[in-house]
């Protein structure tokens, strides 16, 4: 009858896929089919609608491999963003001291508790391609000292640098998260690169501790990961990959380690398909680096409108879900240029800026990045994490653009409001997986051929064992109409007993507003049933469910 069937093998073998018909032929057939029932059950007194329910299901089977589990997915993949971009930092993360939003040290009260919540493992800051025009001394000191800048890369904002090193290493120890640090190499210097190092981490008997101390700081703080610029392929320099290679190895052989304190260096990386930069770098620079970063946005094109955040068709979101998952390949051909320099994986592949990128909301300051968040953003952050958790042998950190109020976003905030995104709720789904070992599966499933002919399986699916022996499923049902009837075996392991949660809406463009910040939250998923060790899970259309298996 024309079904279409995707066979996703374990861990590391590629997608295999059996196309047996075109989506076209499909549709013709069911009509086919229909027709015959009519005629079938009025010869058989019958009643048609009786047989209607097949066409109103998909099938699915999963086979979880818990015995190959060996790999740790790192919690630094759930880590987060944070540029001088919009309102991200002045009004979504910082309001001062003396704002009547309450706050503690300046720090809005909402959103430190929604962070915590997150159990956000490593948050980036300044940027981005702020971080090449940023001078860390200009946010140091008494607030009424630092001097005004203008953010020339992001609407023309004029700041004041109350929020500088201390408030944004201060705001990590508040949320319990790590730092990661972009440092200045588009207009900056070795030199001042090397104070900013020795600044945050000296113990004593520098002139950068001694200055640290002056503004109220005795200790250290802990930095462990360190970027040497960004993006410097673009706005961090428009440097060509053998020019940058050569800085990053005369910058970076400054930033020292102090008293205990090892530093995690990060070159620059490429941008989604630049597949000549990673093997210049990885060439030229190969294990002076930790880490190497990689950007990927899911994005229609950089010029003219990228459509609408809320405003959008069916086809549109099939396309959001086809280009999301062409992350897989553009990793994989990464990972192959550092596997040949580097076998033993001992590079980190650091995916420091991903997710969805529409237009600006209407109404809002044009270079803030403000755009709302919908169900739509919420696929694409459970498909992309899916993927991830694939690759965690190579891939050690990523970071979603952005944490508050600037592209596919965490939380959006105004004046003294606070709304959580459906994206949020798929990161506080899924932080079940941090740090727990990923267990490969088999995933068979329909699929659909979308727009620009890219294959979408209409199931994604991922799965981990944490350090209580608890096995976490998340599985996602990329179909706006139909639901899915998913056996899911578990090899081994016996389940006893199944919980889980449920994201969905009525509707795949529904959000979050400040007058309905409820639309879609998590909610109880009882679609699941524990039957003779295995499970079976009816999956609703359009649906996000984490399950837990005891």
């Amino acid at each position: 009858v024309g079904s279409e069937m995707c066979i996703r093998d374990s861990y590391p073998v590629d997608v295999k896929c059996v196309n047996l018909t075109k989506q076209k032929t499909r549709t013709q057939n069911s009509i086919l089919i229909i027709l015959f029932l009519i005629m079938k059950n009025a010869l058989m007194g019958l009643a048609l609608f009786a047989a209607m329910p097949v066409f109103a299901q998909q099938k699915a089977t999963i086979n979880v491999h818990p015995e190959q589990g060996k790999e740790i997915i790192s919690k630094h993949i759930y880590g987060q963003f944070a540029e001088h971009l919009g309102t991200c930092i002045y009004g979504g993360l910082w309001v001062g001291e003396d704002s009547k939003i309450p706050n503690t040290q300046g720090y809005r009260n909402d959103v430190l508790q929604a962070l915590k919540d997150l159990k956000v493992p490593v948050l980036r800051w300044p940027g981005g391609c702020f971080a090449d025009e940023y001078h860390w001394m200009d946010g140091i000191g008494p607030k009424e000292n630092r001097p005004r800048m203008v953010n020339n890369n992001w609407g023309g904002t004029v700041e004041d640098n109350s929020f500088g090193t201390h408030e944004f290493l201060n705001l990590c120890e508040l949320i319990g998260c790590e730092p990661y640090i972009s440092g200045n190499v588009g207009s900056g210097s070795v030199e001042e690169m090397a104070k900013w190092v020795e600044y945050m981490t000296s113990e004593q008997g520098s002139p950068m501790a001694k200055l640290r101390k002056e503004n109220g700081r005795e200790k250290p703080w802990k930095v462990k990961f360190f970027g040497v610029g960004n993006e410097s392929w673009g706005c961090g320099g428009s440097m060509r990959p053998e020019y940058y290679a050569d800085l990053y190895r005369r910058y970076s052989t400054y930033c020292r380690n102090y008293d205990g304190n090892h530093l995690f260096k990060i070159a620059s990386g490429a941008s989604d398909y630049d597949y000549n930069w990673t093997e210049v770098l990885m060439k030229n620079v190969g294990h002076r680096m930790a880490g190497l970063s990689l950007h990927y946005y899911t994005v229609t094109g950089w010029s003219g409108s990228k459509g609408s955040a809320t405003e959008f068709t069916n086809d549109d979101y099939y396309w959001t879900m086809g280009k999301c998952l062409e992350i897989e390949p553009v990793l994989k051909k990464h990972i192959a240029i550092m596997d040949k320099y580097d076998p033993k994986k001992q590079i980190g592949l650091m995916v420091d800026e991903w997710g969805t990128w529409w237009d600006e909301e209407p109404g809002t300051v044009r270079g803030h990045l403000y755009q709302q968040n919908t169900l739509r953003d919420a696929f694409v952050a459970s498909l992309t994490l899916d993927v991830f958790h694939k690759y965690t042998d190579r891939i050690k950190m990523t970071n979603i653009a952005q944490i508050a109020n600037v592209l596919q976003s965490m939380i959006l905030t105004k004046e003294d409001k606070m709304v959580l995104t459906p994206t949020y709720h798929v990161f506080e789904m899924y932080k079940v997986h941090q740090d727990a070992t990923y267990l490969p599966l088999e995933l068979n499933c329909e699929r659909k051929v979308v727009r620009d002919d890219r294959i979408v399986p209409m199931v994604s699916a991922t799965a981990s064992r944490d350090a209580n022996g608890f096995i976490h499923i998340s599985l996602s049902n990329v179909d706006l109409q139909e639901s899915q009837e998913i056996e899911l075996n578990l090899g081994e392991v016996k389940a006893k007993s199944v919980t889980g949660r449920i994201l969905t809406a009525n509707n795949i463009g529904d959000y979050n507003s400040f007058e309905k910040p409820s639309v879609v939250a998590p909610k109880e998923f009882t679609g699941a049933k524990v039957n003779k060790g295995s499970l079976k899970v009816t999956l609703p259309a359009k649906s996000i469910v984490v399950l837990e298996v005891k």
